[in-house]
């Protein structure tokens, strides 16, 4: 089996494989064995692009030239040390993958996650550390990556199958296959670049899997496509581990949680969280919690309402537990005909989950002077994590005299699977009582 490895000390080398380290001979894969091997790597980049250019200029004639050192000054800064406008996009990442594995890659965007996949894919040279690689690898790492857009969809099989180390006769046996998974055949035969993002999703994720790869990248590639190809993958992905090395990026936890045996975090180029996807799951969480409370909130207020206030709200509920608050108002005259509307917002900025309160169904007015509502849930089926919460009051004329947005958070701890698989709830699940 062939192997590929980027050091610091050597130019990039291109992902070579032999055809016959695939499918064509099993027998010779080994069960848990390593393919993927990363220590130590690190990667800078610079802010400014004439810096950038010049500190590129400056690597390059330094690894031309064998009389170079290594030192600080030299032209070949494969050091630790950064140089003016330079940052890490990752530093000191390690870790080892089996074959038989998937391996989730998770983090907010700008955390190094592409980076580190362009290492792997051989794409960009880390200044640290070294990337072993080992068998066929394929990769999709960006909408239409790897594509020539004014070749046809059939042409561009072929190529993406050269590069691999694929003879003609090899991939023409599974064009077919490929044609099939895609569900494109009617337009396999015009050129790419006329291409839906979804289609061209489809034949990259097609073309990725169905070449027997060894080592298996894939960057945010079920984020396009609708829920029977998402599926469809999902099964795929699951047939492959079998005998290859998985490795997937999403911001997606129910995807990373349904898909990966192991989680890493990324967390401004290093990693913050190494473990099982639950782990991850949680870390990735607490990470997007941190970083978004209370986030652009508001209070708005029109007349005739004079002040809102959320009163006895608990800090945390148990999934699927009685959650029950207050709600005072003050208002200058009294309104007959509303409703109230609550949101539950996810650490992502999405409604997962909302109800609506019609005052003529609880036969409850806004009382001039003070009101104090006690609002209670039977349920509240969400997954673990914390949710900003949103209230409206709307009057008879569909008016917004209350728009309270993400004023007011609430962790949910103690899910069951169900809860983590579906937080997308309908209305019908609510049951809830205006007192």
């Amino acid at each position: 089996m062939n192997t590929l490895q980027i050091a610091t000390q050597s130019r990039p080398l291109p992902i070579v494989s032999d055809a016959n380290t695939s499918a064509s001979r099993p027998h010779e894969r080994s069960e848990g064995e390593v393919l993927v091997r990363v220590e130590n790597v690190g990667k800078k980049f610079c802010r400014d692009l004439k810096q950038s250019l010049w500190y590129g200029i400056k690597d390059v004639a330094g690894e031309l030239n064998p009389f170079a050192g290594r030192d600080k000054g030299s032209g070949h800064n494969r050091t630790e040390e950064l140089r003016a406008g330079e940052f890490w996009a990752n530093q000191d990442i390690s870790f080892e993958l089996r074959r038989g594995e998937c391996l989730g890659l998770i983090g907010r965007n700008g955390a190094g996650k592409t980076t580190l996949l362009k290492m792997l894919n051989g794409l960009i040279k880390p200044d640290t550390g070294t990337i072993e690689m080992r068998g066929r690898v394929g990769a999709l790492i960006a909408l239409g990556a790897g594509f020539n857009p004014i070749l046809t969809g059939r042409e561009n099989i072929y190529v993406n199958g050269s590069i691999l180390g694929l003879g003609h006769a090899e991939v023409k046996s599974k064009i077919d296959e490929i044609i099939d998974f895609a569900e494109i055949r009617e337009f396999i035969d015009s050129p790419v670049q006329s291409y839906s993002s979804g289609m061209q999703v489809r034949l990259g994720f097609a073309v990725a899997t169905a070449l027997s790869p060894d080592v298996l990248i894939l960057d945010e590639v079920l984020a396009v496509g609708d829920a029977a190809f998402r599926n469809k993958c999902y099964r795929r992905i699951t047939s492959m581990r079998e005998s290859a090395a998985v490795i997937f990026v999403s911001h997606s936890m129910e995807q990373i949680s349904r898909i990966c045996d192991r989680v890493i975090l990324l967390s401004k180029g290093s990693i913050a969280s190494a473990g099982s996807a639950a782990e991850g799951v949680m870390a990735y969480e607490a990470l997007n919690e941190s970083g978004q409370q209370n986030e652009g909130s508001f209070l708005s207020i029109e007349p005739p309402i004079q002040s809102f206030n959320v009163i006895d709200l608990p800090a945390e509920t148990v999934s699927c537990e009685r959650l029950k608050f207050q709600i005072k108002i003050n208002s200058c005259e009294s309104i007959e005909d509303f409703s109230l509307r609550v949101l539950f917002y996810n650490s992502s900025g999405s409604v997962v989950a909302d109800a609506s309160f019609a005052s003529i169904d609880f036969g409850k007015v806004v009382k001039t002077g003070e009101n104090f509502w006690q609002i209670e849930f039977s349920s509240i089926p969400l997954k673990n994590g914390v949710y900003q919460l949103a209230f409206n009051l709307i009057n008879r004329l569909g008016g917004v005299v209350v728009w309270s947005y993400k004023m007011h958070q609430i962790r949910v701890f103690g899910a069951s699977s169900s809860a983590i698989a579906d937080c997308q709830l309908p209305r019908s699940n609510w049951t809830s009582e205006l007192s």
